[in-house]
């Protein structure tokens, strides 16, 4: 089984995360690449579904087994270039020329949650799992085009609960707050998001247009941030 596969329904690719916990190292976001760069150029797919083949997980964000010990050793280079490629998978997640729906069938912690919100859609399963921004408790601050993309994303007074409190969010409550389309049991998840994805039939010279010119800013400020550089095994900001 390959790290990340694709099907196709109709107009619809649907893109399945075969990597466990699905965390983001440069493995993986390689990985993805790859896929949505055949589903562009090899397919007539017009809408991009994403789900996760694990049975409680779509995405536990950055691979902190994987970074923790470049950093320690003082591999600066090699955490600033992970750092910028994980950018480039936002980015690429936000400018993709067909409308995308993430299907979160389980917890999106930290950089899983930040990169659900770089989808046009989201549906989630509402009888297991958290969304969550762990990130003031880890250390990690955000930088600033990932704080624009969570602000597109989710209502300002909510992104500065949940932000600053790392509070975990259910489903209903994303529903609530609209940071999701629809919540629903795992049973009907991927029916529920096929069944929307397959409406969402656009040109994708037009999405990507439109991507472009909606998201200048947070495209822009992913292009242009610096990374805080390390020191110690630790970011320092300043």
């Amino acid at each position: 089984m390959a790290m990340i596969e694709y099907t196709l329904e109709e107009n619809v690719a649907i893109v399945t995360l075969n990597s466990g916990e699905n965390r983001l190292n440069p493995g993986f976001i390689q990985a993805f690449f790859d896929v949505l760069d055949t589903v562009e150029k090899e397919t007539r797919a017009r809408t991009l579904v994403v789900t996760s083949a694990h049975e409680k997980i779509f995405s536990n964000g950055i691979d902190l087994e994987w970074l923790m010990p470049v950093i320690q050793k003082g591999d600066t280079d090699t955490a600033k270039k992970f750092f910028y490629m994980l950018n480039r998978l936002l980015k690429r997640t936000l400018t993709y020329p067909m409308l995308t729906v993430a299907a979160i069938n389980g917890h999106t912690f930290a950089g899983g949650a930040l990169w659900c919100c770089a989808y046009d859609f989201r549906f989630m399963r509402s009888d297991r799992g958290f969304f969550c921004f762990p990130e003031i408790d880890l250390g990690i601050p955000f930088l600033p085009g990932m704080l624009l993309l969570i602000k597109k994303t989710i209502p300002v007074y909510k992104m500065e609960d949940i932000v600053y409190t790392g509070n975990r969010l259910t489903a209903d409550e994303c529903e609530k707050y609209h940071i999701i389309t629809k919540a629903c049991h795992l049973d009907d998840l991927m029916n529920e998001t096929l069944e929307f994805a397959k409406g969402l039939n656009k040109e994708r010279g037009m999405v990507h247009e439109m991507k472009l010119r909606y998201y200048k800013d947070i495209v822009h400020a992913l292009d242009v941030e610096d990374i805080p550089y390390i020191e110690s095994g630790k970011f320092i900001f300043d």
